[in-house]
This record gives C-alpha cells, sequence and structure tokens, in this order.
C-alpha cells in the first residue's frame, strides 16, 4: 500500500506524475507482496476461528494501513523540501533522527514495560549485543542513507517500489542458505515485484531525460563560429 500513497501524496503536492505506466506498476507490485502475504498466511499456525486472532489481525491491518499513510506524507515531504542531495547535510539530518528517537521514543519502553504490554529488558550477552550493533550500523543506519540518497536522486515512488524488493531477495536467500523451496505463487509474487520495480525505474528515466536542459555550448562566446574572411595581398608590381 505504500506505493499507492506515495503515488498520491506525491501528485498532490506535485513531486510526481500520475500516468498508466506507473499506476499499473504500483498496482503489479502491490499484487505481488498480496500474492507472497496470502502464501505466507497460509503456512501459519494461528486457529482461524479465534475472536482474538481475527482482532489482533485487525487491529495489525489498520496499523500497517496508517504506516503507509505516514510513510508516503514522510517521503513526499523529504522530496518536497529538500528537492537535490546536494542540500543536505547528511551526518546532521540523521543525528537528529537519533536524537529524536532517544528523547522521544525510548522513554516510552520502560512506562510500556511497567504496564505490561511490551517487556523491556538488555541484551544479556555479548553475542547478542554484536547481532544488535551490526543490525543497527547495517539495518538502520546504512540503509536508511542509502534510501535517502537514492530517494534524492530518483523520486519517492522508485525507493518505495524498490524497498519491496526484499522479496524477491529474501526467496534467493531462502533457496541458497536454506534450501527452501518457495511455492509457485510466492515465486509469481516476486517476479510482479520485480516487473513493477523495473517498469516504474524506466518510466521515471524517461521523464528525467526529458526534463534535463538541452547540453550547453562550452566555447567561447567571442570566438566566432566562422574564420573570419582573408584578405587578399596586394602584388607590389601590379602599383
Amino acid at each position: 500500500m505504500s506505493g499507492l500513497f506515495t503515488l498520491g501524496i506525491g501528485a498532490l503536492f506535485g513531486v510526481e506524475k500520475v500516468t498508466w505506466v506507473k499506476l499499473v506498476s504500483v498496482l503489479v507490485s502491490f499484487i505481488g507482496v498480496v500474492l507472497v502475504s496470502y502464501s505466507d498466511q497460509k503456512k501459519s499456525t494461528l486457529p482461524v476461528d479465534d475472536p482474538t486472532a481475527f482482532s489482533s489481525a485487525l487491529i495489525g491491518d489498520l496499523l500497517a494501513l496508517m504506516g503507509a499513510i505516514f510513510y508516503g506524507c514522510y517521503t513526499t515531504l523529504l522530496k518536497l523540501r529538500i528537492g537535490d542531495e546536494d542540500r543536505i547535510n547528511m551526518p546532521l539530518f540523521f543525528g537528529f533522527v537519533g536524537a529524536f528517537n532517544v528523547l522521544l521514543l525510548w522513554p516510552a519502553f520502560p512506562f510500556l514495560d511497567w504496564l505490561g504490554v511490551e517487556p523491556f529488558q538488555l541484551p544479556h550477552s555479548a553475542t547478542i549485543w554484536i547481532m544488535v550493533l551490526l543490525n543497527a550500523f547495517i539495518g538502520t543506519f546504512l540503509s536508511d542513507y542509502l534510501w535517502l540518497l537514492s530517494m534524492l536522486m530518483t523520486s519517492p515512488l522508485v525507493v518505495t517500489l524498490g524497498i519491496s524488493l526484499t522479496i524477491p531477495l529474501a526467496l534467493f536467500g531462502d533457496i541458497i542458505f536454506k534450501q527452501i523451496m518457495p511455492n509457485v505463487q510466492y515465486v509469481i509474487g516476486a517476479v510482479f515485484v520485480i516487473i513493477g520495480f523495473i517498469s516504474v525505474n524506466m518510466t521515471a528515466l524517461r521523464e528525467h531525460s526529458d526534463e534535463s536542459p538541452d547540453p550547453v555550448d562550452e566555447r567561447d562566446p567571442l570566438i566566432p563560429n566562422n574564420p573570419p574572411p582573408t584578405i587578399p595581398s596586394l602584388n607590389p608590381n601590379t602599383i
């Protein structure tokens, strides 16, 4: 759903141009995600008739929908306010993001633990500390840095559909490292995600080439294009 909201909100603020190719690409990618999600749901062991499971799934779907809306607003406003990667100080930006997380989000975890909603505890072994730090560097900082840089270089819709490429990458990871062969529905969904990403990239490249200015003639304007006419030499014997 993030692709649909990103395209709609981006078109509302003039960041994205709504075309049939983009709309079809987003729908194809969305269908691929639905196929993969439905394939994983069939493997779930949760009871279908449990009303608690149904209410939890409904709340989860609503939260996911709100997250997609907020994500579309976030990426569109970043592109709208920043525009180009040369206008942002990356260390300062991510420093403020980290400061806001520490000051506004971290204090809520002990409170949720006190209420019994979410248990909160620090890692209890060196291995878990290493895994947490590696995940913080690779899965949070490095991925967010590359995501922001690519969004400023391309468009919010391109990076939104690019995030969905984790589905085919996870497919290859399961095949190579775990020797798990997915079902046909999972493979078709992953192929749809790749097709949607490639098609929207081709459209973005075409729009960028159409909007790029014509190359400027870098020759000195004081130097004429044609050489000056030559003056015929006079023969002194004819005078």
